[in-house]
Formats: C-alpha cells, structure tokens, sequence
C-alpha cells in the first residue's frame, strides 16, 4: 500500500497513527506529497487533489482521511479492529462521533489558517471570528466526546489527539489549553503513545 501525504498534514497523521496501531507500518509506504505543486500522481488517483489519498495494494484509491483509516483497521486482526473501531452498538457510534468531532475542529482550523495567509485586504476577519468560535466551541465539547469512548486507545482518541496536537503545531495563538487543563493533560499524556511519537510533523 502506499499513502499520498503531506508531513504536516493532520489528517494524514492520523491515519499513519492508526496504520501504526494496526501494525501495519511495514505494508504502507509513506509517499511524501504536497498538493500545492498539483503532482500528477495525487491527481491520477484522487481527483480532487486532495492528501491523504492510499493506493491499495490491488491499485485502488481511497479518500478521505476516515475512509482510509476504516480500510486500514479491517486489514488488522480482529482484537485490534475491535479496540479501535468497535464492529457495532453505542460504542462504535462514539467512536464515529468523537473522530467526526476531532475532523470537523481541523476543516475550522484549515480554513482559518488558510484565510489567515491571504493577502491584506482579501481577507474575511468575520468568517476567521466565526470558525474561531467554532472551533473553541468543539473544544469545550470535546471531554464528553472522549469520556462516551470504549477503552482508552481507539480511533477516537488518536482523532482528538492529532486535532489537539495540530492545534499546538499551527494555532498557537488560538490558546486553546487556557481552562482546559484536563484536556491538555489527557493529550499530552496520551501523546507518548508510540503511533504518535513517530509521526510528528518537521520541525
């Protein structure tokens, strides 16, 4: 398998995280990628031109961040499969919701940052203000979405981790440890984990 990706690309973190868990790290080879240079190989297998994009091993291509790692748990053997994605119930819903949660901070977090770069006098401070609050507001719902997670270590945590921890990389004014000391504890311990001490983005 191969995974078309940017290093500093949170999604593609995370599903390098989850192929980590899965033990899949010596089956996926890591394609470095910036979509910003419109790689013609990026365009042949995701018209959108969009990172991450996995080839898999029978030459199909995969996209988005959670369809690639849903492909990649159902290449692990049962147990972890079901450490991190459970099959069904309450549990797998939580999961789903807690990385949907995780994603949807990062869009907000993309578009500002994205926004932000533009040239004086292009840019829309009110639609920056907005997806601000926006993401704060996923942040301050974020405990209960990782307290409804089964166990301690499923595709939920490490969605909620890659977030918080992109959010250090690329928000640092954002300030958003400031009154969520339990959520900057949680993250920071969890971070040791070793499926995310492998994949930080350059320095």
């Amino acid at each position: 398998m191969q995974l078309l990706a940017s290093l500093t690309s949170p999604y593609a973190r995370k599903c390098r995280a989850v192929a980590l868990e899965c033990g899949l790290d010596d089956q996926l080879e890591l394609v470095v990628t910036n979509p910003w240079d419109d790689p013609a190989a990026l365009n042949a297998a995701n018209s959108l031109g969009k990172v991450p994009c996995l080839i898999t091993d029978d030459g199909q291509a995969l996209y988005d961040s959670p369809v690639i790692c849903e492909y990649l748990v159902a290449q692990a053997d049962d147990a972890t499969q079901q450490r991190l994605l459970p099959a069904n119930g309450d549990a797998r819903w939580a999961v789903l919701r807690a990385q949907a949660l995780a994603d949807g901070i990062l869009d907000l977090g993309v578009a500002h940052l994205l926004e932000n770069r533009r040239p004086d006098g292009e840019r829309s401070p009110d639609a920056m203000a907005r997806w601000q609050r926006q993401m704060l507001a996923g942040l301050d719902a974020m405990p209960d979405a990782l307290k409804a997670l089964p166990g301690d270590a499923n595709l939920g945590h490490l969605a909620c981790a890659v977030t918080l921890l992109w959010l250090d990389f690329r928000h640092r004014p954002l300030g958003w440890r400031a009154g969520r000391d339990n959520l900057a504890a949680w993250v920071d311990a969890f971070a040791q984990r070793g499926s995310l001490q492998a994949t930080p983005p350059p320095a």
